[in-house]
């Protein structure tokens, strides 16, 4: 397991929003402008998980509106194919 650094930051105020600053936290993981991360919050133990996202490359002739239908499809006939996978 990577080092484990740690910090104590003060919730500010962003606009409407409360946030924090950890600029070095992400650098740290290779975050950079524009990246997206998964951000779990476990309510009962009082933590916030952030994890950068991995990053897909769509293979060349597939597009995101491809994706979005096929998750829509898949979604949609979940047990049908779920059925079929135990054939």
């Amino acid at each position: 397991m990577g080092k484990v650094i740690e910090m104590e930051r003060k919730v500010t105020k962003f606009g409407n929003s409360l946030g924090i600053t950890m600029t070095e936290a992400l650098k740290q993981i290779g975050l950079e402008l524009g990246d997206t991360v998964h951000i779990d919050v476990k309510e009962t133990d009082g933590e916030i998980i952030i994890r950068k996202a991995n990053k897909i490359e769509l293979p060349a002739g597939i597009g995101p509106d491809f994706i979005e239908t096929l998750s829509q499809v898949m979604e949609q006939y979940d047990d049908t194919l779920k059925g079929l996978k135990d054939r």
